[in-house]
């Protein structure tokens, strides 16, 4: 039995499926279904039973022998929430109790970690451990991921097998239920809908253009990949990130987006808020190379062909991965 925590929300949705088309059914889903807005997000996936995230650990504890890999990717995700008990109690503490039931039981452990942890990126964006205490994430949620990759790094004892996956900027199928905080490409989808354009954020910094802020967008269907790559071929454990290695501008993924849409192009610029505008990040791009030299050799999905295909056939046909 595998299990898969975060099993309702965007990218643990998404790995239900891609560990369905792998032949993978005795799975174990794990998350708060309370939210009716999300039952279609795992309805009509093959799995053996669903739990709830507060009655894991005991459940863990008393049916441990039936599990063979705990994927963990449950969290709050939102940036813009500054209450920082939220995140230590359901990032950091509860990520804690897996990892120790983890190596308490001998059991693997992927978990998501993030490319928030990299704050402005004023260290780059490299996987190294030596870097994880040297970084200064710009929110709660980010401190939260480094706060637990530092925490696991510190641990004498640890699972046989383990990888945090530092997840830069994910998009696809099945994020409806996100509100602001889905992708780019989904906004832009709803905007243009709505309105016939789009309106990005305006540039206050001097080396980048108006559109030409960038980010390392990576498609959905490529996390679940590299989860599996890991799951099945167990590298050396550690932290890695999970970006595609090329950063593309805001300008660009809207005008794919609107291609996607049949439609031309029709940008405008506003200004970033107050508010934001000093942590705001004009780039991002993860370093790769420690992902391809553990073996994993897939071709990452170009943003074009991505946004073509969650455009076409899952936002404008309503599908769900």
């Amino acid at each position: 039995m595998i299990v898969v925590t975060g099993a309702a929300g965007f990218i643990g949705s998404n790995m239900i499926t891609g560990l369905n088309q792998s032949g993978y059914r005795d799975l174990l889903l794990v998350d708060d279904f309370s939210r009716p807005d999300r039952e279609r997000n795992y309805a009509g996936k093959e799995y053996s039973a669903l739990v709830e995230r507060g009655e894991f650990p005991g459940w863990l504890r008393e049916h441990h022998q039936q599990v063979q890999m705990v994927i963990h990717l449950g969290a709050r995700t939102d940036t813009a929430e500054f209450d920082w008990e939220v995140f230590l109690e359901l990032n950091l503490n509860y990520s804690k109790e897996l990892f120790n039931l983890s190596v308490e039981f001998g059991l693997p452990l992927i978990y998501a970690s993030s490319a928030a942890t990299y704050g402005m990126g004023e260290h780059g964006y490299v996987d190294s451990h030596e870097l994880v205490p040297e970084l200064q994430p710009l929110n709660p949620y980010g401190r939260s991921k480094n706060d637990f990759d530092a925490w696991v790094l510190e641990q004498e004892c640890k699972p046989f097998f383990w990888a945090g996956l530092k997840f830069f900027n994910v998009y696809g199928p099945n994020e409806y239920h996100k509100g602001r905080m889905a992708s780019v490409v989904y906004h832009a989808y709803n905007q243009i809908k709505e309105t016939g354009g789009m309106k990005l954020f305006r540039s206050h910094h001097p080396d980048f253009g108006d559109g030409e802020q960038a980010r390392d967008f990576i498609y959905v269907k490529d996390v679940v990949d590299v989860i599996l790559f890991m799951m099945e071929k167990r590298p050396k454990s550690g932290l890695y990130n999970l970006g595609t290695g090329l950063a593309s501008t805001f300008g660009d993924l809207v005008k794919y987006t609107f291609e996607a849409m049949n439609r031309i192009p029709v940008i405008s610029f506003i200004d970033i808020p107050e508010d934001i505008r000093e942590k705001y990040q004009y780039f991002t791009e993860a370093e790769m190379s420690k992902l391809r030299k553990a073996g994993y050799g897939h071709r990452f999905t170009p943003l074009k062909e991505g946004i073509s295909d969650y455009v076409r056939n899952f936002l404008s046909g309503k599908v769900v991965n």
